[in-house]
């Protein structure tokens, strides 16, 4: 299965591609739906899934905002191109014949939580699409995440448990804590005062988990304190700060019951549907691997030279050009002044 954040991706390609202004044959913006695409389609011809599943947020509603008002509450309203373009994606995925879930009241997040449950019941493994951190602590043996970062997903990794602490310092099962006690400013949830990654994950690697450091602290704190040091143990001993834990652990944690037809999303996909959905999109590769990747189609001519690669910030890039070196003054001896 790939289970693809819908939300996630559409939102990244409207920023990174929106450079391009590409627009469909009748004026309307779809450079995201376009990034979109080429995205998916490197996709399914990186990891060769046999159903994909592409989960959006309900537009309409948000049980997390309406129990926790604070969530989420910074952002402003989304640019009217912006939801143009997460309607249109929506619709183009299902008129491709993949399978589209936007649960009621629920979120993209809530998706992938539910495919990774199900997945192997079904005696399916699940590789999860996403460019938020979010979905990490779903990584478990039948589990794994594509994260999309700069250079699109030929750049991006696939996070198994192993690499996860390698990257973290954290167990997938310890993801949860962990983004709880460092909370997460994108969605307006601050962690513990304090308490950053590494100290999250120092706690985390000595205790276990973040109930138990609290319970070492009601105890004296003795083992916390060996872990992150008597200013950390301090911090965390605040009653503030079990409360931000707490309320974090509530507010990030993802449904995983959300209905999804798993047989649904089923490659190969009609050639005829492919061929229509990338017909204005004058993107050369994408087009032609998605005839191979999406529907199958051994007869379709080999890919162009690849032009569709998302390019994003980068340190070298960005740089300023250097200038030259100013002349050195020459040192001239105090004694000469007088």
């Amino acid at each position: 299965m790939l289970a693809v954040d819908g939300n996630s991706i559409v939102h990244r390609c409207f920023h990174s591609q929106a450079r391009t202004g590409f627009r469909s044959a009748d004026g309307h913006p779809r450079w995201a739906v376009r990034g979109l695409l080429s995205q998916l389609v490197a996709a399914v011809d990186r990891i060769g899934p046999d159903h994909v599943v592409v989960g959006f947020d309900d537009p309409a509603a948000s049980v997390r905002r309406e129990r926790w008002p604070q969530y989420k509450a910074h952002r402003g309203e989304k640019l009217a191109t912006l939801v143009e373009q997460l309607d249109a994606a929506a619709e183009v995925l299902r008129a491709l014949g993949i399978s589209v879930v936007v649960p009621a009241g629920w979120e993209a997040d809530d998706v992938l939580a539910s495919v990774a449950r199900r997945a192997p019941g079904a005696g399916a493994t699940t590789v999860v699409m996403t460019s938020d951190r979010d979905a990490f602590g779903l990584i478990d043996a039948h589990t794994r995440v594509l994260r999309i970062i700069n250079g699109g997903v030929d750049a991006s990794p696939v996070l198994t448990p192993d690499r996860l602490v390698t990257l973290l310092g954290v167990r997938p099962a310890q993801y949860a804590d962990f983004a709880a006690l460092r909370g997460d400013p994108s969605d307006n949830l601050p962690g513990v005062r304090g308490v950053g990654p590494r100290t999250a994950a120092r706690l985390l690697t000595a205790m276990g988990c973040a109930q138990a450091a609290f319970d070492d602290l009601d105890a004296g704190g003795t083992r916390v304190v060996e872990a992150v040091g008597p200013a950390a143990a301090g911090r965390l001993a605040d009653p503030a700060a079990r409360a931000a834990w707490a309320l974090n652990r509530q507010v990030m944690t993802m449904r995983d019951d959300v209905a999804v037809d798993l047989d649904a999303g089923r490659l190969p996909l009609p050639v005829d549907a492919v061929r229509a959905a990338f017909a204005e999109q004058d993107l050369p590769w994408t087009a032609a691997t998605a005839l191979r990747a999406l529907a199958h189609d051994d007869t379709a001519p080999p890919p162009p030279a690849r032009t569709d690669l998302e390019t994003g910030w980068s340190p070298r890039a960005s740089r300023p050009p250097r200038r030259p070196p100013l002349p050195r003054r020459p040192v001239v001896d105090q004694l000469t002044l007088f």
